[in-house]
């Protein structure tokens, strides 16, 4: 029986390689790919990137390419790197963690992908490397399905983002809603600079407070795990809407409050 914590810190290969088994699989793998990449949850690691390592090994069945020399029939390096690249193009992310799923999940979309090691290191945040590191294994048959980032669970009203700012007007109201309010105080509609379109945000999320704070009816909201709660309450959301913006790529630059709620009610129905 192989010895994990002997291997504990060696890379994804050698323990792919050590607990492969009486019948180990082929595996294709990229190492020490870096990239230059905004993540963290800390207010320090917002805003700016760091550099974070990827090393993947992906086992897959056994195919008849090297005997045949045919490249159709082998998965590409490219599974791999697309699968970085696309998770790193589709979100920001708080937690090496998550990313690792992500990038597991992606290339085990693959039906000759059968086992997948991910691990992802920080370079930056200590004199050495901090990081995580996974295994996962495609289960059955069919592919594992790519998680779609629905903001809210399926059975979850969507609701529709207005403008309104009239207190009168909440008497009007019906159905799930989501309120995007005056900022507080006026802001640049297009901040140059991240201080600049961080303080902007700042000012709707305090206007998005003095709203709620004067109606029990409403309830401010700032993440998508509140905007769930709030609406199967029956709750008016007023959104508070720093945390979303600042999270999801690509972000609206222009920071109009007609613009910003266009923007949250696309993509709350993605």
């Amino acid at each position: 029986m192989t010895d994990e914590t002997a291997i504990a810190f060696e890379l994804p290969h050698v323990r792919a390689a050590a607990t492969a088994g009486d019948q180990p699989h082929d595996r294709i793998s990229v190492r020490d790919y870096v990239r230059d990449v905004e993540i963290g949850a800390f207010l320090s690691e917002r805003g700016v990137t760091q550099r974070i390592r990827f090393n993947v090994v992906l086992e897959v069945a056994a195919h008849v390419a090297a005997q045949d020399d045919d490249v159709d029939k082998v998965i590409s390096y490219d599974t791999i790197v697309q699968a970085i690249e696309h998770q790193l193009g589709a979100e920001r992310i708080n937690l090496l963690e998550t990313l690792a799923e992500r990038v597991a999940e992606r290339c085990l979309t693959d039906r000759r992908a059968i086992r997948v090691f991910v691990r992802i290191e920080k370079l930056d945040r200590i004199p050495g490397a901090l990081g995580v590191e996974i295994v996962r294994m495609r289960k059955g048959v069919a592919a594992v399905p790519i998680r779609a980032r629905a903001p809210l669970p399926d059975d979850a009203p969507i609701p529709a983002v207005s403008c309104a700012d009239d207190r009168a007007a909440l008497d009007a109201v019906s159905g799930p809603t989501v309120l995007c309010v005056p900022p507080m105080g006026a802001v640049a509609t297009d901040p140059a600079g991240e201080a600049a379109r961080r303080i902007a945000l700042l000012a709707y999320d305090q206007g998005a407070w003095a709203f709620a704070a004067d109606d029990s009816r409403c309830t401010v909201v700032a993440t998508r795990t509140e905007l769930d709660w709030a609406l199967r309450k029956g709750l008016i959301c007023i959104w508070a809407p720093s945390k979303i913006v600042l999270d999801t790529m690509p972000a609206p630059a222009d920071l109009r409050r007609e613009t910003l709620a266009a923007w949250f009610e696309a993509l709350l129905n993605r």
